[in-house]
């Protein structure tokens, strides 16, 4: 049956690259074991082969005579003439026939491998990986009876939704760890699930594979590159090097202390100024131990279209556990999380070095100061509620509302070098909370009895401390995981590689952008890139809408997209690079990478003061998935890398894989239009369905359910997407007909297999297949003379006739 969009030209030229691989499987040797030709599929073509064999025609005409004669004994003489010239004709017969099979044998194969000729194997290093990758896994075509029951939803590490996000302060807070717990509950997930999602980690979502592939360049000794790559590069391995940090133990750390006058802690503090040491800690350090810090636009005046960013002011994370109690409308903290915390601050503080006798004394104001900020600190969801978020005011008014901070002195020193001044607008988050930090800040300051112990300097001092544990030795990052484990959030302990890969991202992004884009085949890129968007629409024709309004509803949406690559307007060159980089100092030996890490944080803010002056959007490079900016639809380059995509792979490969992927992405974006207006959706996920219960044999046996409208959407997506992929494959094969191949795969199977290999991708909508990607192979080659076989289980006793969904 022709698909929708597809060309007799199409189907010729699929069919001319099926050729040699369906020839290949046609013909099989027939002393081959049972069990082997049971694991082969069907052909698609059937050689005119006899319906008798040989030897039976030359006994049926060996014994026809005799039978003849038997009947009538007195016959001409001519007749005798006639029945040796049919002996004759017979024995000539069983002689010409097998030759003539052989012969035919001879020509088929022959014509098979010069059809096979055609088909050029692909060799490059790249091609090469990926041949041994896929002799080493599930190939549909070889396994039609069980390739679709292979699972891997258990077996997913997501990290999507443990990545960092620009703009959010410095990771690794325990109010972190909570907003995140908070997060998941809201989306109803079971500890059950999240437990199975932090197994062994059996196939690789795309922010892993783009993690890896940046280490790849990071570890790579191709060349020297310029001196703002061997300091991205140096940075990187003194990550690494955990020798030296463990060596190093909390001695950086207390030299740094010292260089902020000491504190009381330790019996040495030089009282220094309140607002001094917090402008400091802001702009050399990237802490903000009262309020968050960062960039962003106002959400009202990007409806008018103004993109024009502001400096935003949001409450702290929190160091102190606190819960919300929604019948006071505060937030409170609770004694058994407390005890833990306590233990923890007194670990820290023993680890500094402080005396037993005088650390509770500490502890005891440290934690009485962050109960009370803690009070005002208040949940987003009712913040948002409250109409508290994007508060404007100038930095004048906001002086008035909180006089305990230095407002303009703090914002000049966090953005250092821009001219900031008190009419500017800021926005607010938590207006209530910045007037009581305000008053809580001015009575501690004002407590005169407490003026020698500082307790708002060692309030400062322990938030740095937790800026600082990425680049302490292990004992202070244990502490705070033992105390996330007390508090019951528990997460998987990300490998030494990965966590460097993320420093060195934070400080040398532009760095990471360049030699990505020096990698990335920005032309092959762009081109599938407008191939699957052009299938995408293609196919939104072919849906069943409500009414034509509806259609052309999505359709001027749709239109509206201007598909491209997302890279920055400019990606800087070695030589700006090194004078971006020229004042950082990349050190080695002991104390290596707290230096470099302090370098870094100090890069972190000068990324914010950036992204403050520039209005154009900085590409963000740890991004895997497309978005929509404007008019713009927007793929980051670190969805085009390997193994999921390289310029040398065959196309068929690189549609299978990037080219569903890229699909399925679209159709996330933009299926709420799609579902809303289209019937489509729910008739094509349940013919779906019905293949599956079909074929798995579950209808009828009490095991089917019906599917849920999220399940229905999710296998309309995935089926649509490989249906999308498949088309612009061909329609790339119709201008460019010339394909490399791997493993002398056809063309289509090679499409289809590379796609059964990656179809457990993790996204967020993973949760709604309610089966094995893999299996939808099977819907498409369902009654599909494009298919190199119809996939029928040879080992069923009953074959289903499936309909075309």
């Amino acid at each position: 049956m022709q698909h929708a969009g597809e060309t007799d030209q199409d189907i010729h030229i699929l069919r001319m690259s099926e050729t040699p691989i369906e020839l290949e499987l046609s013909v099989q040797p027939s002393s081959q074991p049972e069990s082997e030709r049971e694991l082969r599929p069907p052909p698609l073509f059937q050689l005119p082969f006899p319906t008798q064999d040989p030897s039976n025609i030359y006994q049926q005409t060996q014994l026809q005579p005799e039978l003849q004669l038997s009947q009538n004994q007195a016959k001409p003489v001519w007749i005798n003439h006639r029945r040796l010239f049919l002996l004759f004709l017979g024995v000539f017969l069983c002689a010409a026939i097998p030759l003539l099979i052989c012969y035919m044998h001879h020509i088929l194969q022959n014509r098979s491998n010069n059809q096979k000729d055609k088909v050029t194997p692909c060799l490059s290093p790249a091609c090469q990986w990926a041949s041994a990758h896929l002799s080493m896994s599930a190939d549909p075509f070889t396994q039609p009876c069980d390739y679709f029951l292979f699972t891997c939803g258990s077996g997913r590490l997501s990290l999507d939704s443990g990545g960092r996000q620009r703009g959010q302060g410095i990771p690794g807070h325990p109010q972190n760890q909570r907003e995140k717990a908070v997060w998941l509950e809201r989306r109803g997930q079971s500890k059950e699930k999240e437990d199975g999602e932090r197994r062994e980690e059996k196939i690789l979502d795309r922010k892993t594979v783009l993690l890896q592939y940046l280490r790849e360049i990071l570890e790579s000794n191709d060349r020297p590159g310029s001196t703002a790559v061997q300091k991205a590069k140096g940075f990187y391995y003194s990550c690494l090097d955990t020798k030296s940090i463990e060596t190093a133990g909390a001695e950086p750390f207390l030299s740094l202390i010292q260089k902020l006058g000491g504190w009381a802690v330790s019996g040495q503090w030089h009282q220094t100024d309140f607002n001094s040491t917090l402008s400091l800690l802001m702009r050399d350090y990237a802490t903000f131990p009262f309020f968050n810090l960062y960039v962003g636009k106002d959400p009202n005046e990007i409806a008018r279209g103004i993109i024009k960013r502001y400096i935003q002011i949001d409450q702290p994370d929190l160091l102190i556990p606190i819960e919300w109690n929604r019948k006071t409308l505060k937030s409170q903290a609770k004694t058994q999380t407390l005890r833990p915390f306590l233990a923890s601050c007194q670990r820290y503080l023993a680890l500094l070095g402080a005396l037993p006798s005088s650390s509770m004394f500490h502890v005891g104001n440290f934690m009485s100061l962050s109960s009370e900020l803690a009070v005002a600190a208040a949940p987003l969801d009712y913040r948002l509620s409250k109409g508290q978020l994007y508060q404007r005011m100038t930095i004048k008014e906001l002086q008035s509302q909180a006089p305990a901070i230095d407002w303009l002195g703090c914002l000049q020193a966090a953005f250092h070098q821009l001219p900031l001044i008190e009419d500017d607008h800021v926005l607010l988050h938590n207006l209530p909370y910045i007037v009581q930090m305000s008053r809580i800040i001015g009575k501690w300051l004002n407590k005169h009895e407490l003026n020698t112990s500082g307790p708002i300097h060692t309030y400062m001092v322990l938030n740095l401390l937790h800026t600082l544990i990425p680049a302490l030795d292990s004992r202070f990052s244990e502490t705070e995981k033992n105390l996330s484990v007390a508090l019951g959030y528990t997460e998987e302990v990300a490998p030494r590689w990965k966590h460097c890969v993320l420093e060195t991202e934070r400080g040398f992004d532009s760095v990471l952008t360049h030699l990505l884009s020096e990698r990335t085949a920005h032309r092959d890129a762009e081109e599938i890139i407008q191939n699957i968007f052009s299938s995408f629409k293609s196919k939104l024709h072919e849906l069943k809408w409500k009414d034509q309004k509806s259609l052309q509803f999505v359709m001027k949406k749709v239109q509206s997209l201007i598909p491209r690559l997302w890279t920055t307007k400019q990606i800087l060159s070695e030589a700006e690079l090194d004078l971006l980089f020229s004042k950082v100092t990349v050190s080695y030996g002991t104390h290596s990478f707290f230096s470099n890490y302090v370098q870094l944080l100090s890069l972190w803010q000068k990324r914010l003061r950036q992204l403050l002056t520039e209005q154009t959007e900085e590409a963000d490079i740890l991004s895997v998935k497309p978005f929509i900016l404007g008019d713009e639809l927007l793929f980051p380059m670190g969805m085009f890398i390997p193994p999921l995509f390289h310029p040398s792979y065959p196309r068929a490969m690189n549609y299978g894989v990037i080219g569903f992927l890229i699909a399925k992405d679209i159709l996330h974006l933009i299926l709420p239009d799609i579902y809303s207006q289209s019937e489509t959706v729910h008739a094509v996920g349940e013919c779906v369905w019905a293949h599956y219960l079909t074929v798995t044999e579950k209808a009828g046996r009490g095991g089917a359910f019906s599917l849920s409208a999220a399940q229905q959407q999710e296998v309309w997506v995935q089926y649509s997407a490989l249906q999308i992929a498949l088309q612009a494959y061909h329609q790339s094969l119709k201008k460019h007909p010339s394909d490399t191949s791997i493993s002398g795969l056809s063309l289509t199977r090679l499409f289809l297999t590379s796609f059964s290999q990656v179809n457990c991708d993790s996204d967020p909508y993973h949760e709604f297949m309610p089966l094995e990607p893999s299996f939808l192979i099977t819907v498409i080659c369902a009654k599909s003379d494009l298919c190199p076989t119809s996939l029928q289980c040879p080992s069923k006793t009953q074959q289903h006739s499936l309909q075309t969904c």
